[in-house]
């Protein structure tokens, strides 16, 4: 499990993902070099770099006691049964927070990632672009690729064990996150609809009548 954040970000006032630093690091050096050369360009690379780290914020959370839980932060953008299990998926835009939690506790069976397209994250043909597949077994975390966003990066690997609300990924600029739940959630536990705001690791998208020291 990676850390909140590096050392380096007791230097903002807002902790990020270790690979901010990387992405951050070309813009930042060249506009640090630039500023007293080309004032105007040096500004706007460092604005850069700023923005990046800014992007990758990855702010502390506390979940609740019960039920699932967001992914991430955005927008609900899909609601539907699939066979018996229900599938919510979350739209994150490129202002949200984009590290993904996990939705309930578990264990952590495989991590599979599937190549495919890069079409805008919030159409009905995203779910054939390239995604990351968490699979807990009585729950699966989909992380969806958008057309801008190509890295998405895991923070668990098989025989992890995560709590509700733990950071399980990460993705660079904007995608989807999908739970496909417990068969024991049904549409009349779910508290959310389409076009409602969440928070990863906070709002609830169901609660559940049986919730047990496995989940």
């Amino acid at each position: 499990m990676s850390p909140p954040s590096p050392p380096l970000g007791r230097l903002l006032p807002f902790p990020v993902v270790d690979d901010a630093w990387r992405l951050a690091r070309v813009p930042g050096i060249l506009g640090a070099a630039l500023l007293p050369l080309v004032p105007v360009v040096g500004l706007a690379l460092v604005g850069v770099a700023l923005g990046i780290l800014w992007f990758h914020r990855n702010p502390d959370r506390v979940p609740p006691d019960d039920g699932v839980v967001s992914p991430a932060d955005g927008t609900v953008s899909v609601v539907r049964e699939e066979g018996n299990r229900l599938r919510v998926g979350v739209f994150m835009n490129v202002t949200d927070v984009h590290v993904n939690r996990a939705p309930l506790p578990g264990t952590v069976r495989e991590v599979r990632h599937r190549p495919g397209a890069n079409r805008p994250a919030f159409s009905k043909e995203s779910e054939h672009n390239e995604q990351l597949v968490v699979d807990c077994g009585k729950y699966e975390l989909l992380l969806i690729a958008g057309w801008f966003a190509r890295r998405i990066h895991p923070h668990v690997e098989p025989g992890d064990r995560v709590d509700r609300g733990e950071r399980v990924a990460h993705v660079s600029f904007g995608s989807r996150a999908d739970v496909v739940f417990p068969p024991d959630v049904s549409r009349e536990d779910l508290l959310v609809a389409e076009g409602d705001d969440v928070r990863a690791g906070e709002t609830m998208l169901a609660t559940r009548e049986k919730t047990t020291a496995g989940e």
